[in-house]
């Protein structure tokens, strides 16, 4: 295996062809020297400082920014590290390919935070469906104890441990609160703020909850330093991201991108495009719980702060590719249906409004509804987003009320002509019945 060489583009992550899953190749590349360089003294303040000098941001969906959030945690004579791998947002899959190919990564990321800080253990929170991930992630475990990384005591005294824990399989326990109170044995719920899992989290103690990326891009961090590693991204977003490409795009899959290149440059040269000579109609940049981007989105940059600005965010950096023969009133209805399915039904505005939400989609696509009823998914959404303990409210309220607002012709249509113009080019037509506007007379039914 190579040596790891400095460059000034991507890749970081993945820097190198094929798997890294056993230990010995991963130390052949260099892996685990940034945990001996943590073991030989490097202190809070310096991983802090390192982290900040980065500008690495969480890689989770909310961005914030890595250094701070380990700032916060509590003091205490227990601490806990928590890594959630429960990647459920539709569209993302990065941390399962990292989980594969390079667990190693992850381990080495867990190792120094856990050492640097002195947190009492580390849990993996793992989704159920990642069966295979939760196998890999354990053999490397079992390979890091067999050479005393895991499990045995340093010069300190001090000695790290590592748990996979495997959800069930809910949605909602991506959100930090539910997944913790999942940890904690209790049903998979959110709970409000404060206390923060800074102050209160795994077993009622002091928790610093990172993503899967963001911990397994640490050891690059400081292999590279933060200055270089910022250098690959903006100012205020240091470095690369993972990117999860699907939908009508000629080559779906995984990218590792600078936070300084244009989503177009994800979309166009690295995906390929759109295939079939069809045209690019939309972008959703996030994940399904991003707000709905026009072309325009080629000329974006990938970094949290550039989407923002453009109204709509980077999220879990699950981007979704629209062509022009796809049906947005569909699209819209199916987002919406899914976040009604994995409400935890906690908290009434969440558990009433997305299923409001996705029944006068309903109407809207099966050509029933009256023009009244777009301006009442409008009115619906804004009595959910903001408005829930978590953001999977927003996260159906969001992307809905923006494919209306940029595709509002399409809603209309669907009113004034009664039934889906679209209905027969568009993929996702076969999710949904022809509307009833569309079947022979003899089979519709005098209600």
């Amino acid at each position: 295996m190579p040596e790891w060489t400095p460059r000034l583009e991507a890749n970081v992550l993945l820097d190198f062809e094929g798997e890294l899953r056993d230990l010995a190749a991963y130390e052949a590349y260099g892996g685990y020297a940034q945990l001996k360089r943590a073991l030989d003294g490097m202190d809070a303040d310096t991983l802090i400082a390192e982290l900040g000098g980065s500008a690495l941001r969480g890689r989770g969906g909310a961005g914030f920014p890595t250094g701070r959030k380990a700032s916060f945690l509590a003091p205490g004579s227990e601490r806990y590290l928590v890594v959630n791998a429960d990647e459920s947002e539709p569209g993302s899959c990065k941390d399962r390919e990292l989980i594969l190919r390079t667990p190693h990564a992850l381990l080495e990321g867990i190792l120094i935070v856990m050492n640097v800080l002195k947190l009492t253990r580390a849990y993996i929170y793992i989704r159920g469906e990642y069966l295979t991930e939760a196998e890999v992630m354990e053999a490397a475990i079992a390979q890091a104890r067999a050479v005393g990384y895991v499990g045995a005591a340093g010069p300190d005294g001090y000695v790290p441990e590592i748990t996979v824990h495997r959800g069930a399989g809910a949605y909602i326990c991506g959100e930090e609160t539910a997944l913790l109170a999942s940890l904690n044995g209790f049903r998979g719920q959110p709970s409000a703020k404060p206390p923060f899992p800074a102050v209160s989290g795994a077993f009622e103690r002091p928790t610093l909850l990172n993503n899967v990326e963001t911990i397994a891009t640490i050891p690059a961090i400081l292999r590279r330093g933060p200055e270089d590693y910022k250098a690959l991204g903006t100012e205020q977003s240091g470095g690369t991201h993972l990117m999860s490409i699907s939908g009508h795009i000629l080559r779906p899959g995984n990218y590792e991108v600078a936070m300084s290149r244009t989503m177009g440059y994800l979309i166009e040269e690295l995906a390929g495009g759109v295939p079939e000579g069809r045209a690019l109609k939309a972008v959703i940049p996030g994940g399904a719980s991003a707000p709905i981007l026009g072309p325009e989105a080629l000329d974006i940059l990938c970094a949290p702060e550039a989407l923002a600005a453009a109204g709509s965010m980077a999220g879990s950096a699950g981007v979704m590719v629209i062509d022009d023969a796809t049906c947005i009133v569909q699209l819209a209805l199916r987002t919406a249906a899914f976040y009604t399915h994995e409400s935890c039904g906690k908290c009434t505005p969440c558990r009433e409004g997305t299923r409001w939400i996705t029944d006068t989609l309903q109407r809207i696509e099966d050509g029933i509804a009256a023009a009244a009823e777009i301006e009442l998914v409008l009115e619906i959404c804004d009595n959910v987003e903001g408005k829930c303990l978590c953001p999977l409210g927003d996260a159906c309220a969001m992307p809905v009320r923006s494919m209306i607002k940029r595709f509002r012709e399409e809603f209309d249509a669907h009113v004034e002509l009664g039934y889906c113009p679209l209905h027969e080019t568009s993929s996702l037509s076969s999710l949904y019945p022809q509307p009833r506007s569309l079947l022979p007379m003899a089979t519709v039914s005098p209600s």
